[in-house]
């Protein structure tokens, strides 16, 4: 039996037809679509963007921002931070890029998460942030790009990776320099058995130190000029100082894990990569001077220290096998030995701290659903080997770890630093 369609106003298909054409003179009037609307001309169709929002972007999340709003198919919509300041110049920055005044700015990050239009975020907050805004956004059903490091304990290190997997969402850590040409160069020397059998990986760290002691406690501004609760999130609560906001929190143990994870985040991962251990971590940490020594079960020695290095720049890596080396840093440049392994092969070599071809891989992975070269499991490895290197510098002592069950052995001490009590009401 046929059914006549009605509107809710009323309107059937007929009717609006036969108004249509009374409106056109007697002749249906085509809709005129401009090509960008479809793709065309350059531009992208809106079931090709990314529609993403970020949370915490300062300085470093700043120099994402400019990548990601330059790139044809993202869409930055919406932004959330603690301080009114930093909300305001987002939101600035993408009502300029999008030529309209509608990036929404939010206080309180949840309240972006609940909305259903936005597909990927860019977390870029301090440290203490980081595992629990990334498992947070995986639950909401959304993508994202965080900046490193990813965690500032072991346990949340597992709880991400795992959080990943079962969500299945896209997650790449802010260790761009896995797609820096240079970097890739190195460790493919390393991986292709160039450098002949591989014995030592170098990563360059800081001194690993933090200091527990508070800042003066100062006037607490309003809520709306800067949420200190919220900015303190999961960590401990203290008086409010206007250091700790303005980027002042590093090295205070509450907010950081310290000089081996700050640097290591990056160059521990080049050297898991260059040592194909990805999945998994050095099973021995003996603490040094400067930072820590550890060794893998396939005997490949791992050295964190902060100096010696050949002025290449920062963050920089050395591999060593028993018929060469190389080293290389963030202002592009490489060293060999022998100068034969440098081939003929022309390396698109760049600045280290650049995130360009990292937040590219990950876009094309929000739309491809491909694993990213900095995903959540790979992260988990290289960070808890960061970790477990700073605990038994602070403890002062060589510790043996199971990378199957993510324990130290036979120490309970150990173990109890592996995790970090929250504040309510926050939880992974």
């Amino acid at each position: 039996m046929k059914t006549k369609l009605t509107s809710r106003h009323g309107l059937t298909r007929r009717s609006f037809l036969k108004k249509s054409l009374v409106a056109g003179g007697g002749v249906m009037l085509p809709m005129i679509v401009p090509g960008r609307v479809l793709g065309r001309d350059g531009g992208v169709a809106p079931s090709n963007r990314v529609v993403m929002g970020g949370f915490g972007i300062g300085r470093r999340g700043g120099s994402d921002l400019e990548v990601l709003l330059h790139e044809p198919d993202v869409q930055f919509i919406a932004i959330a931070d603690v301080r009114d300041e930093r909300r305001k110049a987002v939101k600035e920055m993408a009502d300029q890029k999008n030529g309209n005044k509608d990036c929404a700015m939010y206080r309180d990050f949840r309240e972006l998460l609940a909305r259903r239009d936005i597909d990927a975020l860019l977390i870029a907050t301090g440290d203490r942030w980081h595992s629990l805004a990334s498992i947070l956004t995986a639950k909401a059903g959304k993508d994202m790009y965080c900046e490193k490091p990813c965690s500032t304990n072991i346990a949340d290190s597992v709880a991400l990776a795992e959080t990943m997997r079962r969500y299945g969402r896209v997650y790449q850590a802010g260790t761009q320099r896995r797609n820096v040409g240079n970097f890739v160069f190195a460790a493919e020397l390393a991986r292709s058995g160039k450098l002949g059998k591989l014995h030592t990986v170098h990563a360059n760290t800081l001194a690993p130190g933090t200091k527990l002691e508070w800042l003066p406690a100062e006037p607490l501004p309003a809520r709306e000029v800067c949420d200190w609760d919220m900015w303190l999130g999961p960590c401990p609560w203290r008086p409010y100082n206007s250091r700790y906001v303005a980027g002042g929190w590093r090295n205070h143990f509450d907010f950081h894990g310290g000089g081996i994870l700050e640097w290591g985040s990056h160059t521990i991962d080049l050297c898991q990569w260059a040592n194909d251990a990805d999945k998994t971590v050095p099973i021995e940490y003996e603490p040094t001077a400067q930072g820590c020594i550890a060794r893998y079960a396939n005997g490949v020695k791992l050295v964190m220290r902060e100096s010696g290095w050949m002025g290449l720049g920062t963050c920089s890596v050395r591999y060593e096998g028993d018929e060469g080396w190389v080293e290389t840093g963030d202002r592009g440049e490489f060293k060999v030995y022998p100068e034969s392994l440098r081939g003929e092969r022309v390396i698109k070599a760049g600045a280290g701290t650049h995130p360009g071809s990292h937040l590219r891989e990950f876009l094309d992975c929000v739309k491809s659903r491909a694993l990213t070269s900095a995903n959540g499991d790979v992260a988990c490895q290289s960070h808890i080997a960061s970790h477990a290197a700073y605990i038994s510098w602070q403890l002062g002592r060589k510790l043996s770890y199971d990378p199957v069950k993510n324990e130290f052995i036979r120490d309970e001490e150990a173990n109890r630093m592996r995790a970090r009590a929250k504040r309510e009401p926050w939880r992974v």
